[in-house]
């Protein structure tokens, strides 16, 4: 009896201090999550086209005409195997979230097989990532490109130098060099990358403020003063892959906001934010 007496007693001890540590641990502060460490959101979720729009030129917002872009195999693919010819239906494939205004973005991409029969022939092994691009919804159906800043992406024709990461300008401007410029096309320094090789593009964006174009880790390119047509701060805005006529796959699109709650004393508190957004703040209660 005096052991079983001894057994009930040690576990009702037992079970109190369980239920004193259960709701001291509940009543203890969250831990705030690690400062330096970086959270990407995978854009493109590597099964199909969730979260994703196409636009192509002559077919309305949403509708993947001729089948354009798919996924495979984990691949995000832009193909023309359901065309008979291009007839400049340039298309695009919007990401639904956003708009966005400081950030990085990494897409991996490699150019496969031949240009679709009647691509122009600056197309060739040619496509891009479109950012800062106006609402995807006010295109209009006969639209070519968005009005955008566009990350070039350009594959070798197997012997010529051909730079990669180079600025394209559709209805938008650039302060380059310390000079503010209307050309439509300023080359990157990267080096030709031929074949069907992967190749790495990362874009860093300040708003309005600046844009570094960086191609397998090796910075290409850099501008100011990202503004539209009308002179006016081009500082945010969507995020889309082009389809300009040549097989294209995307095996990795990721986005590192940049912009986010800079209050270090926020459980969500980021050292690598530069764009603050106090709203976005998270205390312990």
């Amino acid at each position: 009896m005096t052991n079983l007496r001894l057994s009930l007693t040690t576990l009702i001890v037992s079970l109190l201090f369980s239920s004193v540590a259960h709701v001291a641990s509940a009543a203890a502060p969250t831990t705030a999550q690690n400062p330096d460490q970086e959270e990407w959101i995978d854009l493109f979720n590597g099964k199909d086209l969730s979260n994703w729009s196409p636009k192509i030129r002559g077919f309305a917002l949403g509708e993947n005409a001729f089948n354009t872009f798919r996924v495979s195999d984990g691949i995000l693919q832009a193909r023309y195997d359901e065309y008979t010819e291009f007839k400049e239906r340039f298309g695009h494939i919007f990401y639904n979230g956003g708009p966005f205004s400081h950030y990085k973005i990494q897409v991996e991409y490699r150019f496969v097989g031949e240009q679709v029969k009647g691509g122009p022939a600056w197309a060739l092994r040619n496509n891009g990532i479109m950012y800062h691009t106006q609402d995807p919804k006010t295109m209009a159906v006969e639209q070519d490109f968005p009005g955008s800043m566009e990350y070039q992406l350009l594959g070798g024709n197997g012997k010529d130098p051909r730079t990669t990461g180079n600025l394209c300008t559709p209805g938008t401007h650039v302060v380059f060099n310390g000079k503010f410029t209307e050309d439509h096309i300023i080359n990157s320094s990267s080096d030709t990358y031929h074949g069907d090789q992967w190749v790495t593009a990362e874009l860093i964006v300040h708003g309005s403020e600046k844009a570094e174009h960086f191609i397998n880790g090796k910075k290409v390119l850099e501008y100011t003063g990202l503004q539209w047509d009308d002179r006016t701060p081009n500082g945010s805005g969507f995020i889309a892959l082009q389809a300009e006529s040549h097989p294209t796959d995307f095996r990795k699109v990721r986005l590192l906001n940049l912009e986010g709650c800079m209050d270090k004393k926020a459980n969500n508190y980021k050292s690598y934010f530069v764009k603050n957004k106090p709203d976005a703040c998270q205390y312990n209660k």
